[in-house]
Parts: structure tokens; sequence; C-alpha cells
């Protein structure tokens, strides 16, 4: 046959053979055996390749559908399997130079063309020979073809091509940047590289790396190129550039070029003729010829900051910071802010400055964070080069400024930085441009602005020159500008930098800036400020600026020296004399009529500086004993009408009263006025008869006013935020500056509000609360205040409840606003409701008044007015209550109740007590309209009974059954619930449903708790309540009537019995103990028992087909269970003379609901609450012994239920952790009774599940519930014989969890749901076992568990629980096992390695940027860290290994780049055993690792001395 085929080469170079057959001849040539030819591979190969160089030398004619298919022919056999293994076996393959030459072409035409035929074909071509060494030698044998392929595929790139051919273009170039990467690092002819790069590569690299920095192909929704090629592209790029035009032997080249150096060195001959490589990089950056117009400024200008970073990177030491300065002018030279004309930069779009800004940034950070400036050696050896070029870069950004760009606040704090001299011949314009005159709104803008002010006032504050830069500051404000135009001088951030500035001031400097602003504000604004606008609002900014430096500067005290004491009261003076008072005689005497806007600004400037003098006068009059205040001393005087004190000394009241009138502006004026006033509210209340008449009757005025003051703007509200700031108090912000002056100032202005006031703020603090959901600020927003804000904060503060008057105005405006609603749905008279429900239209001191009165006259078993209110009710509730509700109302009744559930209501007092119970009863029992949905009216009804459970456990609870027996409220509770639960239309699984039925039942439960610790008429109550019961049960079960009987009404009553058996039976149980229960009860008891458990059948027979028992009815009969079982226990003790045995009420029942629940368990494990109510029946059941079945064995009846729900695989892996403590606790009381032999069978089938023949046959279920088993016996108390049979199998069970984890860990995927709990158990075992596990072996097999364990391809989750189990096996074999951890410390040390590589495997910083599992990683580290101060305490165990570790440590950190939280904590914890190593262990580290790795390692040695031994070294020397 295979002669046959022999003859194939003649085919395919027949001129008569189609080309459709040529192909298919070809393909089967290539892949059949059974075709012999010599030399096959490369015959096919040849043949291919001469077709298309044929056709494209246009000596044949062939169609572009052949062309295509011959270059994927070519590709199918480049990447075929067989050509790999030919190549690997030796066989030599020659693809010839013509085809390489043929594929740069064609890339060539696609990067000139818009034509992408045979594109893919040919870019696969060129992968496959660039991916494979054997064939790749084409290319890296002769370097010219290397480098016009990889030019040719960056200009292609630079066309920006879509689609699939996008990855693999970025594949072929990775693979080609990554070949001439290293034929560069081979070249021994640096002019060769450099011509390499300069002349072909640079202009399409830098082009190329532009449009990855931008993300052009990896934007989201494109997603054709990942991010980490991208990166990879750009990171080789930056290689290629540095090893071509930054090559150490250019720096003599450099030099000459930049610092005119002849160099004699002969060495550099070869390189004679390169005289200018930085100008042959810059020509060809700027060359205008090679992008697109809209690109080349953008592409310029990143390549700019990227050259000098390779420069610097390449060249920068001690000696060379000039070298790296001349480069600097050079490049900026290409930005275009330094070449074009001043009409050409005011015709730049903010974008542009934008982009060309960065750069600056960039080249200034690196000249100011490598110290490149040196100010003596500039002007010294230098002639001050270095300052002129940072002058004319400054001269440039404060001429055009561009407040609007962030970078453009950053280049000039860059700038002060390296040296103030440089901006300041410009200081003025540079505070008028990024300060006064700036227009900052953005936040990133303001925190930009934030750092530059920041920068300048530090900077003149270590200068000892602040009063030089506030006399700058003064005259740019005192400047003719458009006042009305600027922003407030002090914002936040302004402001935040002044303060700080301030505090780091000495007083004398304070001073004399404090002095500057007095002089200036006299000679430059106040004579010039009657009628002008302008100069009102210049005199605004600098009473800012004063305020901001008299309230900022440090206080004096009684130690501060005494002339700078005398020196601050004489400025006091000097101001309220020259100033103030001035200020305000020019605010009484306008003369003439006013603009309004001039009126605003001036009483805003003199009120905020007789705010701020009075402010600053108390507070130096209490904490300097030297200062002597001109409006006279503050403490012991005596309370006289001429001695209270005056707003401000020498103003008479009058004079107030008509600067009030003039200050109405809702603005600055008006807040400070306020201020003023609670500043004497304060000086009042400093005096030691503030109790006299006339000083309440000041007080009370004085608090009126405060509060009045912006009454209007509060009630018109705004939505605005104010960032605190006094300086930008405006009409807009002025209601929340108001809101929150009143709110900080409620402690002094409560006491003293009369109550209409009262309630005036109490109505204002609900209208402003924030509605359902509050927006969350965005975290780039500056924190600010809002009328929403404060009032929550009002809300939750622990202050509030302390408030009592305004607490109970804030409930009574809730009440009235609830009752307002409800009055809106009333279906009566108005009149006949008052008559009906009279407390929905009563007011709180009526209510006060009305309750105390009725309380007066009743006395503690007064049945009369007790019966009249619960009668009324009842009536209501049976005969229809006279108010329904829709679903508006009961929406907005919802909001008011959720902010009642806010205040704490169990500190009421009595008459609002009685008035909230009312009104909330009142609401529970409101009939509800048809458009109120299920879901709505369960939240409503919960939110009721919630409240009014919350109310009865609060410290007025008995005041409610002085007017209302407790049986009455039940019964009330009970009808209206009854008469309501049809409408109910939800599940009765539902969790909502169930949830209400928990309210409603801990309220019910609440009522009769009170009653019996009260001991409130006890039989009389609970007879009521039985008998009531009797009636809803009589009537539920009574006929037939049980199949109409709602579900929901059926559980509403099982609850109420489930209650009051649940109260009555421990009461009478504890009473009867004490000899003191009277007969009636324990009868009543016994009739609620029967009633409960005949309720109970009824369910049990009605509900029987049902899958599985309702959760309401599991609770039901364990409490009723509960309940009998101490009856019967009582009953056993009085006749055990007759018997011992007694029957249980419901024997039968209750063994009936035992088998059901056991046959039920794993289905009510997805349950938590249902389970844990079966549980505890099982356990009252198990304990319980004349219930227990006689033919079989309950303890092997449950322990076998137990496994099977452990090993149902129904039942999830985070199912049985959520009731393992539910498990446990049944086992502790299981084994507390159980026999030895019972011990012996649960731990005969232990080990049978943990046989390795289950992991064989794939029962990982049987393996899990067998090792939860042993854990969960782990927390039971095990004692005698049983503790020995356990500690006895204690080997076998280890030995079994080796075998285990070791088959586990071989299958794929790992069965982490087994792997994680037999780690648990084993640190368990480890941990409590160490006394009793006396064999090494066996602890040491925990060793070889741990290194099978899988610690990577882990989700973030798995991976912090498998690691966390490795570290607790480790610390237990380090703390309980140490002489084994002796012997084993190379293995110990294994384990503990394998965490601190997977810790910097998962902490490295990743492609995707995201950081969303950092916090696993962070707590893993923290565990490492933990457990090397573990190792470290044990010094003289591991100080011989400690070398070891710490070269395996920075082996493996040499790998990665670790998130900086992460290297922090695995840097603390190698710190701790660097001390361990001594000097001879450090010198071998240097000489024995890598050189790499070396420099990994001396790096973290010197931050190891630098940080961690200074820092200890100085604890130590102040440690006794």
């Amino acid at each position: 046959m295979a002669a046959v085929y022999s003859g194939i080469s003649f085919k395919l170079k027949s001129k008569t053979t189609s080309w459709e057959d040529k192909l298919k001849l070809a393909h089967f040539a290539w892949i059949s055996h059974q075709c012999v030819l010599p030399n096959k591979e490369q015959v096919l190969l040849d043949w291919a390749r001469q077709s298309l160089i044929a056709f494209y030398k246009k000596k044949l004619e062939l169609k572009e559908d052949i062309v295509e298919r011959l270059w994927i022919y070519i590709d199918n056999i480049l990447h075929s399997k067989k050509l790999q293994d030919l190549l690997k076996n030796g066989k030599t393959i020659n693809l010839q130079v013509s085809l390489v030459k043929i594929i740069n072409e064609r890339i060539t035409d696609f990067s000139l063309s818009e034509s992408r035929r045979s594109v893919c074909a040919v870019l696969s071509c060129c992968q496959g020979i660039l991916s494979t060494p054997a064939l790749a030698v084409v290319y890296t044998a002769r370097q010219e073809l290397i480098v016009a392929l990889l030019s040719q595929l960056c200009w292609l790139a630079c066309r920006r091509p879509e689609g699939a051919v996008v990855a693999q273009l970025f594949e072929v170039i990775h693979l080609a940047l990554g070949h001439y990467l290293l034929i560069q690092q081979q070249q021994v002819n640096p002019r060769r590289a450099f011509g390499e790069v300069t002349g072909h590569l640079l202009q399409p690299c830098l082009v190329l790396r532009h449009l990855l920095s931008g993300g052009t192909w990896t934007q989201t929704g494109q997603g054709q190129l990942r991010q980490a090629l991208s990166r990879d592209v750009r990171s080789q790029i930056e290689a290629m550039l540095r090893g071509g035009a930054f090559q150490p032997e250019l720096l003599s080249s450099y030099k000459e070029e930049l610092l005119d150096q002849q160099q004699g060195d002969t060495k550099i001959g070869a390189m004679k003729n390169l005289l200018a490589p930085l100008d042959t990089v810059i020509a060809r950056l700027v060359d205008a010829g090679y992008c697109e117009p809209s690109l080349h400024a953008a592409v310029v200008a990143n390549s700019v900051a990227l050259l000098y970073k390779l420069f610097f990177d390449s060249y920068f030491k001690e000696g060379n910071q000039l070298l790296c300065f001349q480069v600097l002018p050079r490049l900026f030279g290409c930005l275009r802010i330094s070449r074009l004309q001043e009409e050409q930069l005011k015709g730049l779009a903010v974008s542009d400055w934008t982009t060309e800004l960065l750069v600056l940034e960039q080249l200034l950070s690196l000249v100011a964070n490598n110290n490149i400036y040196n100010i003596a050696a500039d002007r010294i050896r230098h002639g001050e080069a270095q300052f002129h070029f940072y002058r004319r870069v400054a001269e440039l950004l404060i001429n055009h400024s561009q407040a609007s760009v962030p970078a453009w606040f950053r280049c000039l704090k860059a700038l002060m930085s390296l040296n103030h001299l440089i901006l300041e011949p410009d200081l003025d314009d540079l505070l008028a441009s990024a300060w006064i005159d700036a227009e900052v709104t953005d936040f990133r803008m303001k925190k930009a602005q934030e750092a530059l002010l920041h920068t300048v006032f530090q900077t003149y504050v270590r200068l000892r020159q602040v009063p030089r830069l506030f006399e700058e500051i003064l005259g740019v404000i005192c400047r003719p500008a458009a006042e009305a135009l600027r922003q407030p001088v002090l914002t936040s951030g302004p402001s935040r930098v002044l303060c700080e500035c301030l505090l780091d001031l000495p007083p004398s400097q304070i001073l004399d800036t404090w002095s500057l602003l007095l002089e200036k504000f006299q000679s430059s604004v106040l004579p010039y400020l009657r009628g002008d606008a302008d100069m009102a609002l210049k005199s605004l900014s600098l009473s800012s600026l004063l305020h901001c430096v008299m309230f900022n500067m440090r206080s004096l005290d009684s130690s501060t020296p005494l002339p700078v004491i005398r020196r601050m009261q004489c400025t006091m003076e000097r101001m309220l004399r020259e100033l103030v008072r001035p200020l305000l005689d020019l605010l009484l005497d306008p003369q003439g009529p006013q603009l309004e806007l001039w009126l605003q600004k001036v009483s805003d400037s003199a009120l905020l500086l007789s705010y701020t003098w009075a402010q600053v006068d108390a507070m130096l009059s209490m904490n300097c004993s030297q200062y002597h205040s001109v409006s006279g001393a503050l403490a012991d005087v005596a309370v006289e009408i001429s001695h209270l004190p005056l707003l401000l000394p020498g103003i008479e009241t009058c004079h107030w009263k008509e600067i009030e009138k003039i200050a109405q502006f809702d603005s600055l004026g008006r807040y400070c006025l306020a201020q003023l006033y609670l500043q004497k509210m304060k000086r009042t209340l400093m005096q030691t008869s503030f109790q006299s008449e006339e000083a309440l009757h000041s007080l009370k005025c004085d608090a009126a006013y405060i509060l009045g003051s912006g009454r209007e703007s509060l009630n018109r509200g705004t939505t605005a935020s104010w960032d605190g700031q006094v300086g930008t108090v405006s009409a807009l912000t002025y209601p929340v500056a108001h809101w929150h002056l009143v709110v900080s100032n409620l402690t002094i202005l409560i006491s003293y509000l009369s109550p209409d006031d009262v309630r005036s703020l109490a109505s204002v603090l609900l209208r402003t609360l924030p509605g359902s959901k509050a927006q969350e600020g965005s975290a780039e927003e500056e924190p600010s205040l809002t009328l929403e804000k404060i009032s929550s904060a009002v809300l939750h503060s622990p202050l509030f409840p302390e408030m009592q008057s305004l607490h109970s105005a804030f409930l009574m405006c809730l009440t009235e606003g609830c009752t307002s609603v409800l009055c809106s749905g009333a279906q009566s008279h108005p009149s006949l409701l008052g008559e009906q429900l009279p407390w929905l239209f009563e007011k709180d001191h009526l209510v006060v008044a009305l309750w105390e009165n009725k309380f007066a006259k009743v006395g503690p078993e007064g049945v009369e007015p007790k019966g009249e209110i619960a009668q009324n009710l009842l009536s209501l509730v049976k005969s229809g209550f006279p108010i329904q509700l829709e679903g508006e109302q009961l929406e907005s009744i919802l909001g008011l109740l959720e902010v009642i559930s806010t205040l704490q209501l169990d500190s009421l007092l009595t008459p609002y007590h009685v008035h909230s119970f009312l009104l909330l009863l009142s609401l529970a029992i409101t009939k509800l309209g048809s458009s109120c949905s299920s879901s709505v009216t369960l939240r409503f009804l919960m939110t009721c009974y919630r409240l009014l459970g919350y109310l009865q456990r609060g410290k007025s609870a008995r005041s409610v059954l002085k007017i209302m027996y407790v049986s009455d409220i039940f019964e009330i509770t009970l009808t209206s619930l009854f008469k309501a639960s049809g409408r109910f239309l939800v599940n009765v699984d539902d969790p909502s449903w169930l949830e209400f039925l928990q309210v409603v039942g801990a309220f019910l439960e609440q009522l009769m708790q009170t009653l019996t610790q009260m001991k409130l008429s006890l039989v009389l109550n609970f007879r009521k309540i039985v008998g009531f019961l009797r009636e809803l049960y009589t009537e539920a079960v009574a006929g037939k009537q049980v199949k109409n009987q709602n579900p929901w009404g059926q559980q509403l009553l099982l609850v109420s019995l489930t209650k009051l058996c649940q109260v009555l039976g421990p009461f009478v149980r504890e009473r009867k103990q004490q000899r003191e229960a009277p007969e009636a009860l324990c009868e009543l008891l016994q009739k609620a028992i029967l009633h409960t458990g005949a309720m109970l059948q009824q369910c049990w027979a009605q509900g029987a087909p049902g899958p599985r028992l309702p959760s309401v009815f599991i609770a039901s009969v364990s409490t009723l269970l509960e309940v009998d079982v101490g009856q019967h226990s009582r009953h056993r003790t009085e006749i055990s003379t007759m018997t011992d045995e007694v029957p249980l009420s419901h024997t039968a029942f209750y063994q009936s609901v035992y088998s059901q629940l056991l046959s039920e368990l794993p289905a009510l494990a997805g349950d938590r609450q249902c389970f844990q109510a079966a549980m505890r029946f099982l356990t009252l059941f198990f304990l319980a012994l004349e219930l227990h079945p006689k033919k079989e064995s309950v303890f092997t009846s449950m322990f076998h239920a137990v496994r099977k729900v452990l090993a149902d695989p129904a039942v999830p892996v985070e199912v049985i952790q959520d009731i393992e403590p539910d498990l446990g606790a049944l086992l502790t009381q299981m084994l507390e009774v159980g026999t030895t032999e019972d011990f012996r069978m649960m731990m005969r089938c232990i080990l049978q599940g943990l046989d390795i023949s289950n992991m064989w046959k794939a029962d990982l279920q049987a393996i899990l519930s067998a090792v939860t088993l042993t854990k969960l016996l782990l927390k039971c108390t095990l004692g005698g014989e049983k503790a020995s049979l356990f500690w006895c199998a204690c080997p076998q069970i280890i030995t079994a969890l080796t075998l285990l984890n070791r088959e586990a860990c071989q299958e794929q995927p790992v069965p982490l749901a087994v792997v994680g709990p037999i780690l648990d158990v084993l640190a368990a075992l480890l941990r409590q076992g160490e006394e009793t596990i006396r064999n090494p072996h066996h602890v040491s097999l925990a060793f070889s568990i741990l290194l099978t364990v899988p610690l990577d391809h882990l989700k973030p989750s798995e991976y912090g629980g498998i690691f966390l189990r490795v570290h607790n096996v480790l610390f237990s074999i380090l703390q309980c096992h140490p002489k084994v951890m002796l012997k084993a410390i190379p293995s110990f040390l294994n384990c503990f390695n394998r965490l601190v590589y997977s810790v910097m495997h998962e902490g490295r910083q990743k492609d995707k940027g995201s950081t969303d599992d950092l916090s696993v990683v962070l707590e893993c580290a923290r565990l490492v860290e933990r457990m090397y101060s573990h190792i470290a305490a044990r010094a003289e165990e591991f100080t011989v290994f400690s070398p070891f570790m710490v070269a395996q440590y920075v082996t493996e950190v040499q790998k990665v780049t670790l998130y900086p939280a992460v290297k922090s904590l695995l840097q603390e914890g190698i710190y701790l055993i660097l001390d361990l190593c001594i000097e001879p262990d450090v010198q071998f580290l240097r000489v024995s690792l890598q050189p790499g790795v070396r420099d990994i390692f001396k790096e973290l040695h010197n931050d190891y001395v630098k940080y961690h031994k200074a820092k200890h070294e100085g604890e130590r020397r102040y440690t006794a």
C-alpha cells in the first residue's frame, strides 16, 4: 500500500492536479502513516512554502481562498503534536528564511492596509514558530528579522484591530518581545542595540504602550485582552527600551552630551560616533509623522514620564544627580505646555492640561523623592541651574491656573516641597489662584488643594514665617475683586490645614498674626466699609480668618509667661475697642438706606467677631487665673439684675434688641447671635447663685431666643449639607447649622425650655428624621452634616432617654401621628369614637392628670375601673372595631412604629406608659381593610406586639395592670387575632408567620410572667385565662367544626396553651416546693395540660398524613412533656407510699411523637428552630424513663437516628455544622444516663464509620457521620470507664483518620467536607489527649496528614477554613506535645512552611486588581505571624533552624509581589525569627543565597535593623 502513495510528491508539483486535490493530498500525506516519503515533513512544508512564495512573487496565480488554506495548512503542521514529537526526538526541520520573510511582509501589509484576509492564519503561523525553540532559531539567528517582525506587529496593533485577532496578535507580540529581550541581553554591540530600538522599535512601542495603558482592549464590555497579558507586554516594552536606549555602556555618551564632559577612555572607541543619544531619542519621540495627530500629544506626554523613569532607574546613583536633572528640561520641552505660545496655551482643553500635568507631577515626584535637587550644591556648583528651571515651571503653572485639575495642585505641592523660594516670588498669585479665588467643587480637587495648602502652611511654620504668609494672604483678600463670585475663604479643607498649623505655633507668632489681621482690618477695610458691598464681603472673609486664628490657637494657662498673658489681654482689649465695637456701632447707625447684601454681610462680620471674642474671653478667664476679663470675673459673683452677664461688655441690652431686628437674615449673623446667647447662658450657669429668679428668667429667655431664632428656617427645611465650618454658613445651610447648634447643646437648653418649645423641638426632630433608608454617602465624598444625619444621631444617642421632657414630647408627637392616622380611618362619629377610645383624643398634659387621678381612686384590686376599659375594648373587638385602616394608612403607621422601636420604652413615666400601651393595643386590634396585604399585615401586627412586650418589660409595667386585668388583655388579644386570622393568606410554615407566632407568644408569656412576678390576683386571672382558652378549644374541636377551623387559628390557640403551661408549670412547681401553691392553681395547671394535650392530639390526628410535623407542634409538645413530667414527678413524690408507677397523662401520644420524630429527623435538620424543638423533646423523652418502650433500647434508637441525620446526603455540610451544638446537647444527656454497653456500641459504630473501606466504596457520608460523632464525643464530659474506653480507642482513631485523609486528598476534586472535619477532630484529640496519648508515633502521624492537605486552587472561603484547621493542628502539637515536636522539628517546619507559602501565593497582587477576598488572606497572615511568635518563644529549640527558616521565607517571597498589608504581617513574624539569628547566621545567609534572593534578604535585614530591632532595643532600655 505504501507504494501507492509514493507518487504524492509528483502530484503536488504537477500542474494538472487541481489545487483542491493538492491540498487534500498534502493533508492526507501529513496525517497518514501509510504515506511513505523520504523526509516527508520537510517536503510537505517546503511545498507549501514554495507555493506561497511563488504566489506573492507573482509567479503563480491562486485564488484568495486557496492562499488562505495554504497558510492554514502550514499553521496546522507547525502546531501539530506530530511535529513537536519529531523535534523532541532530535529530527531537524528547516523552515527557510524565505518563509519568515513572507510572514514579515504579510504583517507589514496588514499594518499598512485595511485588508485582514488570512491575518489570523499568518499570526498563528508566526506564533507556532516563536513558541517552538527549534523553529524560532530562524528569527533569533538573524536579528534584523525579529526586529522587523516586532516593529510591524506593533504597528499592526497600533491600528487598533478588534475581534478575535486581538488576543492572537498580542500573544505573538508577547513571544516576539521575549525573544528580542533575550537577544538584547546577549548583544555585545551597544550601538547596534541603540540603533535598533531608536530606529525601528521606539515609536511603535511607545504608541502601543500608550494604547495599552489607556485600556483600549481591556475595558469592560470588550474583554478581548487579558489584563495580565496587557501588563506583561507593557513590562516587556519598558525592559526593551531600557536595554536599548539606556544601557550602562551609554552612560558616558549621555554625560558627554548633557554635561559636556570629554571622555578619554579608549574602551569607548566603538561608540565615538554616538554623540547625542538623548537628542536621538527625543527627535524620534517628537517626530510628528508616526501616529495620528489626535493621539500624538498624549503619546508624547505619557512617553516623557516613562523615558525619564527608565533613565532614572538606569543611571541614578550618588554623583549622578546633575546628570539626572539635565534630562528633565529636555524631556519637559517635549510637552506642549512648555513650548506653546500664550494664545495656544489658553486654547488647550482641560483634558489636555490634565494629561500633561499628570506627567509633570510624575517628573517632579521623581526629583523630590530621590533628592536630585540639593539647594546648596545647585547654588554653589551649578549656578542655580535647577532653581531657574523650577522657577520657569512655577511661573508657567501660576500664570495658567488650572484649579479644576487636581494634578495642578500636586505639581505646585511638589515644587513647594523642593524649595519654598521657587514659589515665594509668586506667593500672592499662588494663594489667589489655588485658594482665595479658586473655584474648587469636586472632592478630588478639594483633597489636592488641601494637600497643597498643608505643605505651604507647614513649610512656613518650620521657617517661623507664618506672619509673612498671612501678610500675603491678607494682601490677596484685600485686592480689588468681584467678591460676590468668591467662595468662602475657610471651607473645611483650608480650615483643617490652618487649624493644624496654628496648633504648632508659639503664642508670640499667634499674637503677631492676630495683630496683623487687626491692623489690616483697621487700615484697609474698616475706613471704607460704610455702604460698600464689596468691602462688606472682604470684612466677612477677614472675620472668618480672625475667628479661625482665635479659636484654634493653643490656650493660655497659669504656667504661661506673664508677658505673653499681658500681651494677649492687650490684644483682646484692643480688638474689642477698635474692631468689634466700631463694627457694631456701624451696624446700629447705618446712616441712610443700605443695600440688603451690605447689611447682611456687615452684621455677619460684626456678630461673628463678637461671638469669637466672647468665646475666647470666657476660655481664657477659665484657664488662666492671671488673665482678667473685661467683662468681669466669671465665678463667685452674686446674681443680681445688674450683675447678670451681658452678651458683650459695653453693649447694652437695648442695643442688642436693635441688632436682633437688623440680623433677621438666615445667615451667619443670626447663627452667631444664637451662639452669643448660648455663651451668655453658660456664663450665667457658672455663677454661684444661678438659681435665683432673675437668673432663671434670663436663662429661659435666652433658651427661648436660641430655639426661636431658627424656627422658621427649620419649618421650611433644607436638603443642603453643611461642612461644619462657621465661614460657610449661608441662607442655604443656615437651617442645618442652627439645628446642629441646638442639638449640640440640648443638655443645657432642655431644662429652660417651655413645654411648648419642647413640643416644637420634638416635632422638628420627628419631621427631620431620614426616610425608610437613608442614602449612604460615597467613599469619595466629603463628610458633612444634614438635618437627617443630626436628627438620626439624636434619636440613637444614649443621652436622649435621659432628657425626659424631650423624650416624652417626642413620644407624644409619635402617638399623635398614629392617632391622626387612626382617626382618618374612623367609621363612626368622632364624638362616639371619643367615648369609646378616649385616650386617642387626649394630649400629654391631660393624660398625666387623668390617669394620676384614676390611680389615686383605684385600690390594688379595684375591679370597676379595670372592667370598664377591658369590657369596652372587648365589645368593640367582637362587634366590629370602629376604625378600619387601608394600605397607605397602614404603611404610614408602620413608619411611625419603626421610629418608636428605636426609643427606650422601658423607662417611660407611668402616664406615658399607660397611654402608649392603650394606643398600641388599639392599633393591634384595629380592623384592616382589603387593600392591606398579608405580608404588611403580619409586619404591622408583629411590630405592635413586639412594642407591647417591650413596654411590659419596663419599670412601669404594673401601671397598666391597675386599669386592666392580665386575663382581659389576654382575651382581647386572642379574640382580635382569631378574628383576623382568616385573612392571613400565608403558608403555616412561612418564616414570617412563624416569626409572628413567636412574637405573639413572647407577648402573652410576658403578660403572664408579670402576673406571677407581681402576684396580682393569680387565681382570678389564670382561671379566666384557662376558661377563655377552654371555650376556644371547645369551639375548635366541637363536632365537625375542626375541618372548618383555619390552621392559623389552630396554631394561635396552640401557642397560647403552650405559653400558659410554660409559665404556670414552673411557677406551681416552685411554689409547691415552698409549700405555698394554692390548690386552685394546681387544678388550673392540670386543666391546661389536659387541654393542651387534647389540642395537640387533635392536631396530630388532623395532620397525620402530612409530610412532616410543624415546628409549632413540636415546640408545643416539648413544652407539654416538660410540664407533664414536672407534674408527674411531684405527684409521684406525694403518693410514693402507694405505688411507684404513675402513668403520664399522654404516654401513648408522646411515644407516637417520639417515633415520628426519629423517622423525620433528617428532614427537620434544615429548619434550625424546628430541629432544636425536636432535640429538646427527644432529650426530655430520654430522661423520662417511664415513657421508654419496653421492646427497644431508646439509647440505640436515638443514636442511630443521629447517625442517620449525619449520614444523610440530603443534609448539607453547612446545616450539619449549624446543628452540631443541638446534637451535642442531646448526646451529653444520653451519655450521662446511658450504660457502658451503650457507649461500647457507640464506639463500635464510630470505628466502623472510620474504616478505610468506606473511602474505597466512596461512602463519604458514613465517614463524615463518624468523624462528626467523634467531634461531638470530644465535646462531651466523659468519666470513669467511658473515658478509658474512648482514649484506648484513640490510637486507632488517629490511624484511621490518617488513612482516610491520605485517600481523600488523592481524589479530584478533594472532598473538603471530609478533610475539614478530620482536621478538627485531630486538633481536638491532640489538645484533649495531652496527658493520655503516650505514644509519640500517634502524634507524629498528624504531620503526614498536614503534608497531604491541599492549600492551593481553593476558593477564598474554603482556603480560610482549611488554613485555620491546619494551623490549629500545628498549634495543638506545639502547645500540648512539645517533646514530640522537639524530635520532629523538620516535619513541623515543613508543615508550617506550607502555610507560609500558601499565604504568599494567595496574598499576591492579582491581575484582577480586586481585594474583596483580602480579608481572608489577612486573617491567615495574622495566624502565621502568631505562629512565628510562638516559635520564637521557644528559642532554644529553634535557634539552629532559624537561618533556614529565613532563607526559605526570602526565597519564596522573591517570587511574588504581596499586598502591603499581607507583607507587613509576614515581615513582623519573620523579624521574630531574625531575633534568633546570630551574626554568623546573617553572614552565612548573605553569602549562600542566590543573587536575586540575596537582594531581598539585604532589604529585609535592613528594615529589620531599622524598624524592629531599634524599636525593641529602645523598649529594653526602659525595662527593668
